[in-house]
């Protein structure tokens, strides 16, 4: 790889400055951090500062970043969540994918711009939405679990699965494809098939095992190497067949997404994946030819803002039928207006298979950066219409049929399964994470789905959905652990109320002080129901050992008070305290006890002053 006049610590360091000063700058604007990584891809290629000569010195090494997207799609794609929304995913997601692709096409075409091929390849990329943004502006208005927020999910999620059959279809897009020999076709066909038997039995058979045996020694740099092994393995098979890099990984994420430990896999490969797709929007930003587009300036201009248009209503029309509110057919459409990620993956790939020629490849790119520079002001500006003319929304019930809603248990031994089965018996969704792979081998055999993941990891918990859980119950055994998880989800997500389970007296006081909205001593209530029925054994009646279990209970609350005011050595005298039972009457005149319990209560109970 040459790095020109740079050499290769200079070289990362001036793709790390440019990308540590653009994100902010864009982000005070207003702007994805995409457009940020795009507009420095510009400011420092050859059509800029010239800091690199060519994009190609780090392309190849910037396409992991789409290797690694495509990894966790296909950890995303659980196949309940694909069959509980299969309608709006492959009804609603194909309709768009098509009719928006079609007209873009057709634009296209009819303008001149690019022959049949070109405009197949940049419709369909055209007609790609970001999903980045997309899913961010849903999030921040809090409307991602609404009707339309989930169908625009739905289409989102089509156009994700819909990029692995476009990369590996393209090819047969280029110009020679058509004079290919039969022969050679069907070879690699064979290749590409034979390397897809490959993964996908090495995923179902070897990948489990593999990562259980792994998860056993407790390395976390063991399991985030083995996570890089999965994908780039997956990654280079497919490569060597003659397919796409992404579809191997695409295909091994598929095959770990019910795996117990794809929480953990995800939470590793975020931080390659950011930094990947860094390079590889700002490699694409290098090879936009800045005198193709000032040439063009006003042809790309029109063609954002008309494709922009075209693709909210297609999305309005396609919504209009079904939304039940008002205005969220138009809220979707300009949530969705934004070009793709990967749009800028198909269409230098169209580029380099001579589909699309340099001058044609740069007009599309920068109309696509366009589209998306549009897309968040568009979504903000049409919110605003829709919330100021469309008069107040009437609003369904809530379905309250879940009751408290989703819950996040961290820590799956004993104690945590207990507290799940309250839950699951009332069909509260409960998402279960632990660390130890031996335990979550055991309860897989009762028909428990626990994830491998530690609790105490930031990435671990956003993958686990702990910013969508409305209860997060902590119920490890570790009272070090449960601090620390304590303290990440009340800075990270404050709006979950925090369950704890607490290891002893000292733990319950710094979980008081934490501000839990509950914790509970792990022996504390079986002690208590111990000891009433060990007081029944002994020939009290029920009540009377109800009475004194009561009575220890309030005891020990007053104690837990002064130990929280004056330090834990407070209150040692209730210890010994024994319980004195309230007369039915107070004595109002001087009387005779007739046994030393009678003469307890009495001093306790003097008569009262006639």
């Amino acid at each position: 790889m040459q790095y020109g006049e740079f050499g290769f610590l200079n070289f990362g360091l001036v793709l790390l400055g440019a990308a540590v000063l653009s994100v902010p700058i864009a982000r005070r604007l207003g702007l994805s951090a995409i457009v940020a990584y795009l507009i420095a891809g510009i400011i420092i290629g050859p059509h800029g500062l010239a800091a690199f000569g060519t994009p190609e010195s780090i392309i190849p090494i910037s396409e992991l970043g789409v290797v690694m997207l495509l990894f966790l799609i296909g950890l995303e794609l659980e196949f309940g969540r694909l069959v509980a929304m299969r309608g709006a995913i492959f009804g609603l997601g194909a309709a768009q994918l098509a009719l928006t692709g079609f007209a873009i096409g057709a634009l296209g075409y009819a303008s001149g711009l690019v022959d049949w091929r070109g405009a197949l390849l940049a419709g369909l990329a055209l007609a790609m939405s970001a999903t980045a943004i997309a899913l961010q502006i849903l999030e921040e208005r809090g409307q991602l679990q609404q009707d339309y927020g989930q169908r625009a999910f739905a289409i989102l999620l089509f156009q994700d699965m819909a990029v692995v059959p476009l990369l590996a279809l393209l090819p047969l897009l280029a110009p020679e494809g058509p004079h290919t020999q039969l022969g050679d076709g069907l070879r690699a066909v064979a290749f590409i098939a034979g390397a897809i038997a490959l993964i996908v039995l090495a995923g179902r058979y070897l990948l489990n095992p593999l990562f259980r045996l792994l998860a056993q020694t407790g390395s976390r740099e063991v399991m985030t190497a083995a996570a890089l092994l999965v994908v780039l393995g997956a990654a280079l098979i497919m490569q060597k067949a003659g397919a796409s890099m992404a579809l191997g990984a695409f295909l091994a994420g598929l095959l770990l997404a019910e795996s117990n430990y794809r929480h953990e896999l995800e939470a590793d490969i975020e931080p390659f994946r950011g930094l990947l797709l860094a390079l590889f929007f700002m490699g694409i930003g290098m090879s936009i030819d800045l005198a193709i587009v000032r040439a063009n300036l006003w042809l790309i201009l029109a063609a954002a803002v008309l494709i922009t248009v075209l693709k909210a209503a297609i999305v309005w029309l396609l919504f209009g039928a079904t939304c039940v509110r008002r205005g969220d057919a138009l809220r979707a459409g300009s949530v969705l207006t934004g070009a793709g990620e990967f749009a800028f993956v198909l269409i230098p790939l169209g580029g380099s298979l001579d589909v699309l020629d340099s001058r044609q490849a740069s007009i599309i790119t920068a109309i696509a950066a366009m589209t998306m520079l549009f897309g968040p002001f568009v979504a903000s500006l049409t919110n605003e219409l829709v919330r100021r003319f469309s008069g107040p929304e009437v609003r369904e019930p809530d379905d309250f049929s879940d009751a408290s809603g989703s819950v996040l248990v961290i820590g799956f031994g004993r104690f945590g399964q207990i507290v799940s089965q309250c839950l699951l018996a009332e069909g509260i969704d409960v998402t279960a994470i632990d660390n130890d792979p031996e335990m979550l081998e055991s309860v897989a055999r009762f028909g428990f789905k626990v994830y491998y993941g530690d609790g105490t990891r930031l990435d671990v918990l956003r993958a686990a959905g702990a910013s969508e859980a409305r209860l997060i119950a902590v119920c490890t055994d570790n009272p070090e652990a449960a601090s620390r998880i304590v303290d990440l989800v009340h800075a990270e997500f404050p709006a979950a109320k925090v369950y704890v389970r607490s290891f002893d007296r000292r733990h319950t006081l710094q979980l008081i002080a934490k501000g839990v909205d509950f914790e509970l001593r792990e022996t504390y209530e079986s002690a208590l129901v111990f000891g009433r029925n060990t007081l029944e054994g002994l020939g009290f009646d029920p009540e009377r050992a109800a009475a004194v279990e009561a009575f220890v209970r309030r005891r020990d609350l007053e104690r837990l008070a002064l130990q929280q005011a004056e330090g834990i050595s407070a209150g040692l005298d209730l210890l010994h305290t024994r319980m004195v039972h309230e007369p039915l009457s107070a004595p109002t005149r001087e009387v005779k006890p007739l046994n030393p319990e009678a003469e307890e209560i009495i001093s306790h109970h003097p008569p009262a002053a006639e």
